[in-house]
């Protein structure tokens, strides 16, 4: 917790950044959205509509419990089966339209694909997959100060249970087996997404700080409900040219554990299957690239990438601790 508290220090740092050559916010410039990685970061003029597509990958690789790492035999002195890495793989479909200068409307459809790969105490290695459509997001980004280079909007969303919550694959246990909580594609409750978000810029920089938060309401259908979760986000940004800028992000998040349990689901199996072992925290570092379409049939399509690596984890393990994350998109307004 105590670097999240930092992380939004940090933040607070950004939003204090000095406006030298204030002026109106200018969003066809390469900084003019934030770092692909930030959803819900940015507002439309009246009638203006924007299509977004964005590849994002987070591959995991070895436990950890706390801020320890765990080496696969002592996961085993405890459980049948160790999960030894993960995939997670999503293809996400964006469309924004803004009715009114103040309010933008915002969906997003998610498609999944997991893959964890694991180990049994007989050293069988063995690998379960899933894959469908995840949990629709729709929000609605009202807008509540707009001077001098400076933005500010309230985030309200809505998380749409579409995504699967009975996930199976073939296990060296049991053909057809239902898959641990991590493996499935949605939540199975509808879940609030309030949150806030601040951009700045100048002639050269843009730099913004975003805090969102996930609640979840009620019990889903398999009796259980994942941890509430709080992300909080500050990246400044360097206008290189017209067409090319750069970005640095420091993302925290932190989510609890899940209340209730699947009564399919063996948490004396395999640790991802117990409810009582999913809360955590993260700090991760992202670099990013954008280049924005100035001229031609192009003109006006912003591509954009961004990577990121930890620098801090602490999961209530043991639990695969995150190695690497990519996000890859495209978008264009008009």
């Amino acid at each position: 917790m105590k670097r999240i508290i930092s992380s939004t220090l940090f933040l607070a740092g950004l939003a204090s950044l000095s406006l030298a050559h204030a002026h109106e916010w200018k969003g066809a410039r390469p900084d003019g959205h934030a770092p692909i990685g930030v959803m819900g970061d940015h507002t439309h003029k009246t009638g203006e509509v924007m299509f977004s597509y964005r590849y994002m990958q987070m591959t995991m690789d070895g436990n950890r419990d706390g801020s320890n790492r765990l080496s696969t035999a002592e996961v085993l002195a405890d459980y049948m089966v160790a999960p030894l890495e993960m995939d997670m793989d999503m293809h996400m479909f964006g469309a924004m339209y803004a009715p009114n200068d103040n309010l933008t409307l915002m969906a997003m459809l998610p498609y999944v694909k997991n893959s964890m790969k694991h180990i049994t105490r007989m050293g069988r290695e063995f690998t379960t997959k899933a894959e469908g459509i995840g949990d629709i997001k729709l929000s609605g980004l009202y807008q509540v100060h707009n001077h001098g280079g400076n933005k500010v909007h309230l985030n309200l969303g809505l998380s749409v249970p579409t995504g699967s919550i009975d996930e199976r694959d073939d296990t060296p246990a049991a053909a057809n087996a239902k898959l641990p909580y991590p493996m499935q594609l949605g939540s199975g409750t509808y879940d609030l997404m309030p949150g806030i978000t601040y951009l700045g810029q100048n002639a050269e920089l843009s730099w913004g700080a975003q805090a969102l938060a996930t609640i979840r309401l009620g019990e889903n259908d398999n009796d259980y409900t994942l941890g509430d979760k709080l992300e909080v986000s500050g990246w400044l940004q360097r206008k290189w040219s017209d067409s090319f800028s750069t970005s640095v992000r420091l993302d925290a998040q932190r989510w609890g554990d899940i209340d209730g349990a699947d009564p399919d689901l063996n948490p004396m199996m395999v640790a991802t299957a117990d409810p009582d072992l999913r809360a955590g925290s993260r700090v991760d570092v992202l670099l990013g690239v954008n280049y924005y379409v100035r001229s031609g049939g192009l003109k006006g399509h912003r591509i954009a990438l961004e990577v990121g690596k930890p620098v801090y984890q602490k999961l209530d393990g043991p639990q695969l601790e995150t190695d690497l994350t990519l996000m890859a998109g495209w978008q264009y307004a008009f």
